[in-house]
């Protein structure tokens, strides 16, 4: 979940270096590092404890020049976040190396490695890497060479980045299971994790693929695939705005990007004149697969996981195909029982997400029909490994905490519900309303963004608070986790969602003044069983704010709050009532001072296991 960028030019690169850093601190902020080649060959260091800020410092208070280079900024995985534990790591004052992953045998490298009379001054697995680089290098092999009998001992996943002061116009790469693209230049060229962080020097890039091996120069960039064997790997230009990764006039990442989903929405839902969802939207051989689907496999992480959740319900009930969902890091580790012609469906926001990754390749052939990404990066591991492909357009995502990539995840999967239900139990004419609703679904959500005053004076109840419960039924249980989840990830308040129906059955033990219940309260046909729930709540003291449809029939009353929602239909609420409760844990995570972009030991893309 590391961040790397490196620079091989004919200009002077740290600026670059810095702006790439700063662009992908999303990835990990515990450290930063940045290594340098100046005109005399000699290899320059700054490793600093805490954010790209802190790098920055340091360069200038001390500036390091030069036209090849490599820079980190670390998620820590091995060893503590310091200095020390910073990348880039060294060795023997001619190699610098950077790394995004996990190497899983690193302390038998280690042990090996210490034989061999290496030294080391980090707690990290990476540092195995470079002095193994470096060993090679002394035995007399080449550069690329030498990092390929590197890679050929690490068991794990890696993205690398390396220079050598021997071959000063030169940086060596490596990537398996961690991403790493190539950004084409004139006169210079250029690696990172992710396309973004170089935008402001080109718009053109090469996506390394799984075993790649890659040697980029001012002048040339050369890739031999995993038998180490040149390849050409293709160029893609890419359109998206460089202002795109701007926080324009918002405070935070995550504030704009909620106010982004009306747009982002629209731009998901993409149906062309005829308004309707077609095959194709999936990909050219959708139609007769999905013609065969009888069952759907949902796997994902995080915040896609409860996409996913979501989306059984929408599955099972519109179009009366049944859906398992399961998260992806336990989908991989047990056995299962596979039902005929089931469509794989996994979700992604980055579409690097390490074990949903995992689960898909781990997918022998014949376990399923067909495999289905809905992702928000275009040419991202899962969409170039899928079968079929759904990309949400929900544009750049910067905030750790996903906001628009999640409503236009559910989108998609409403959107898909669609498409298989007309093959099922779908009328036309509920397959129509559905799609009204979806077209609607930009303006219900700019009415919730319209309440965001109402909803931050709400949030101050939260501040003293260190525990809140989030309640809902059926369909609205997942968003009720959703938002619990949000709290917790951005405010540090711990916080825990239940069904409503399960309040008695433990959690109502927990109760009372100090622990706020959040209670999302559609309208649906569970209205008044929820209601009963609530008073449960309210009769132990508890305090209750409740997220209801304004014809819902509830008043704010002592000890209860109330905010009413957009009236809108039964198929898009769980989409619309997200939007209130993102912007609820907004408030209470500015409120209460913490990183709202960049909170305490999260990243936004986990690449690794």
């Amino acid at each position: 979940m590391c961040g790397i960028v490196a620079a091989a030019a004919r200009r002077e690169v740290s600026e670059i270096l810095l702006e790439g850093l700063r662009r992908l601190e999303y990835r990990g902020y515990d450290s930063a590092g940045l290594a340098l080649l100046d005109n005399e060959h000699n290899l320059l260091l700054h490793k600093q404890l805490g954010k790209v800020a802190e790098l920055e410092r340091a360069q200038h208070l001390e500036p390091y020049y030069g036209c090849t280079g490599i820079a980190h900024t670390r998620w820590a995985t091995h060893g503590e976040p310091s200095a020390v534990n910073a990348h880039p790591h060294v060795s023997g004052q001619r190699l610098a190396l950077v790394h995004n992953g996990i190497i899983e045998n690193h302390q038998q490298l280690r042990t090996r490695l210490q034989g061999e009379g290496y030294e080391f001054s980090s707690a990290t697995d990476t540092e195995v890497i470079v002095h193994l680089l470096h060993s090679y290098l002394n035995q007399g092999a080449e550069l690329v060479a030498a990092m390929r009998d590197t890679v050929s001992q690490l068991e794990g996943a890696y993205a690398l980045a390396a220079i050598d002061v021997q071959h000063p116009d030169q940086v060596v790469a490596a990537r398996q299971g961690s991403p790493l693209v190539i950004g084409v230049g004139i006169g210079e060229n250029f690696l990172a994790s992710d396309q973004m962080a170089l935008r402001q020097v080109t718009d053109r890039f090469i996506y390394l693929e799984e075993g790649d091996l890659a040697l980029v120069t001012p002048s040339g960039i050369s890739t031999w695939d995993q038998a180490g064997k040149p390849v050409k790997r293709e160029k893609m230009r890419i359109e998206e705005a460089v202002e795109a990764a701007d926080k324009g006039d918002f405070d935070h990442y995550m504030l704009k990007e909620i106010y982004e989903q009306p747009r982002a929405l629209a731009a998901t839902l993409n149906l062309g004149s005829d308004h309707q969802v077609s095959d194709e939207l999936f990909g050219e051989s959708a139609g007769p697969i999905f013609d065969q689907v009888q069952t759907v496999q949902i796997v994902a992480c995080g915040t896609s996981y409860h996409a996913g959740m979501v989306a059984r319900y929408w599955l099972e009930e519109l179009a009366g195909i049944p859906c398992q969902v399961e998260v992806a890091s336990e989908f991989r580790y047990r056995k299962r029982v596979q039902h005929d012609n089931t469509l794989l469906v996994t979700i992604s926001q980055s579409g690097e997400t390490a074990d949903t990754l995992a689960a898909l390749r781990d997918a022998g052939p014949g376990d399923f029909l067909a495999s289905l990404v809905i992702a928000n990066v275009d040419n991202s591991s899962l969409v170039r490994e899928s079968d079929l492909v759904f990309l949400t357009r929900a544009g750049i995502e910067i905030g750790v905490a996903s906001t628009k990539a999640f409503t236009t995840q559910l989108v998609a999967l409403l959107m898909l519900t669609t498409v298989l239900g007309r093959r099922r139990k779908l009328a036309a004419e509920q397959a129509a309303e559905i799609i009204n609703a979806l077209q609607k679904l930009p303006d219900y959500v700019q009415q919730t963004l319209e309440l965001d005053r109402d909803i931050e004076n709400l949030s101050e109840a939260f501040i003293p608070k260190h525990h809140a419960l989030f309640l809902g039924r059926g369909i609205q249980y997942p968003i009720a986790m959703e938002g619990a989840l949000k709290l917790k990830e951005i405010s540090y308040i711990h916080a825990e969602a239940y069904p409503a129906g399960e309040l008695k059955h433990g959690p109502l033990a927990l109760v009372d003044a100090d622990m706020p219940v959040v209670a999302v309260a559609p309208g649906d046909d569970l209205l008044e069983k929820l209601k009963s729930n609530l008073e449960e709540v309210r009769s132990r003291g508890g305090e209750l704010f409740v997220f209801a449809d304004r014809q819902a029939g509830f008043v704010s009353e002592p000890r209860v709050r109330v905010l009413n929602m957009p009236n809108c239909p039964e198929t898009v609420k769980p989409i619309v009532y997200t939007v209130a409760l993102q912007l609820l844990s907004y408030h209470v995570a500015v409120q209460k001072g913490t990183d709202v972009d960049k909170p305490r030991n999260l990243a936004k893309s986990v690449t690794v296991e």
